[in-house]
């Protein structure tokens, strides 16, 4: 069983590390979770620690971020959840709040170099990670087949819907191939939410999702519209933060909350920090105009996004080890582990390889952050800084 011996300020400095060193989007921060918490500190196993990616891809929001939250959860319970979120979400969200308020005043040409570098060091760190998941969770032919047909029917069908069908026909394929291959050797992962617990924190998630509109008609005010958004869009996208540019574009820019050159401008600089895509919610917030504070906006709307992972990630916690120690889950499991590899590896194509490695150069500073990585072993964190001052250093030559 896993102590409860980290306090607070622990796991938040932990994840506060992360939280300024993760570039990338969220399948390079699966990678540095997993360099983090499966090889540095050896809280998971990898099998246990794709269980829990597995989970996290089922459910709607960030997966990094609530693979995140399941973390902390795991070590220090409810304030575990909390301090890891803070520290993963509160770089980024700063540092966007800051270019909302002062975006004139930023370097365009700069800026765009030193995303180009972070993105091409992305592509090591996924590459990184999918090598050390493929290794213990894709160790025989059917596994690989099942990753390499994942990531394909991922890549052909890039519908937010896409990532879920796959997993669910790897859990399928599992049930019938693996029915005698059902022992999955993982950490017990022990939760303190009894299952009364996990009931009423989904009565609260779909409460919310359904009376916030009602809410907002009642008393039509900016602060109730937004929260309605925010955590509406918080709670019916898939597939990460990519996907939700669109659903936050036609609440945000549709409704003349604010124009689309900055929502677009402040969508290109949250892929320029670290941390999770969602704190786009804390730039859009704060680019409003209101009767609060843009540091006020901005974090009611961080804080409305993010909600709906607390939720449903407290939600179906109490349900997952019962889950995964069934019979039919664990077969199903051995196949779905082999999927989430596979999804990874669509993602390293699209869009990270695709918008990173368009010429010589980028692929040259790629390969040479991925043997810094894999062979000098560098620390992440070293090798992610010195790709962003080499992409805006570029920038002069």
């Amino acid at each position: 069983m896993i102590s409860n011996t980290y306090s607070f300020f622990t796991i938040f400095l932990i994840f506060l590390r992360l939280g300024l060193t993760s570039f990338g989007g969220p399948a390079a921060h699966l990678g540095y979770f997993r360099e983090e918490f499966v090889i540095r500190r050896q809280w998971f196993s990898d099998s246990s620690y794709a269980d829990l990616v597995a989970l996290c891809q089922f459910l709607p929001g960030p997966a990094s971020s609530q693979v995140g939250i399941a973390i902390g959860f795991y070590r220090s319970g409810y304030m575990g959840a909390l301090a890891a979120w803070v520290g993963f979400t509160l770089p980024s969200a700063i540092v966007l709040i800051l270019f909302a308020v002062g975006l004139t005043y930023y370097d365009n040409s700069q800026l765009a170099g030193v995303l180009e570098g972070l993105k091409i060091v992305a592509v090591a760190v996924v590459i990184q990670a999918l090598w050390g998941m493929a290794r213990s969770l894709c160790p025989d032919p059917p596994r690989i087949t099942i990753m390499a047909f994942t990531a394909c029917f991922v890549l052909l069908i890039p519908s937010i819907w896409g990532q879920v069908l796959a997993i669910i026909i790897s859990g399928m394929i599992g049930l019938l191939v693996f029915k005698q291959n059902t022992v999955i050797t993982h950490n017990s992962l022990p939760v303190s939410i009894t299952t009364r617990a996990g009931w009423s924190w989904l009565a609260i998630f779909f409460s919310l999702l359904i009376g916030l509109p009602f809410l907002n008609v009642l008393f039509p005010n900016q602060i109730i519209s937004l929260i309605d958004a925010f955590y509406r869009a918080g709670s019916l996208v898939f597939g990460g933060g990519h996907v939700v540019l669109p659903l936050l574009q036609s609440e945000i820019v549709s409704t003349g909350w604010l124009n689309n050159d900055t929502f677009l401008a402040g969508y290109s600089l949250a892929q320029a920090v670290p941390g999770p895509l969602f704190t786009f919610a804390a730039f859009l917030g704060a680019s409003m105009e209101g009767s609060f504070s843009n540091w006020i906006i901005g974090l009611i709307c961080l804080l409305a996004i993010f909600i709906p992972s607390f939720l449903l990630v407290f939600g179906i916690l109490p349900f997952w080890e019962r889950m995964r120690n069934n019979t039919h889950m664990r077969a199903a499991l051995y196949s779905i582990n082999a999927a989430v590899v596979g999804i990874l590896l669509a993602a390293l194509y699209q869009p990270i390889w695709t918008s990173s490695i368009y010429k010589s150069q980028n692929f040259c500073m790629a390969l040479i952050a991925l043997i810094a990585l894999m062979f000098w072993k560098l620390p992440p964190w070293f090798v992610v800084l010195a790709g962003g001052i080499l992409g805006g250093l570029i920038t002069y030559i």
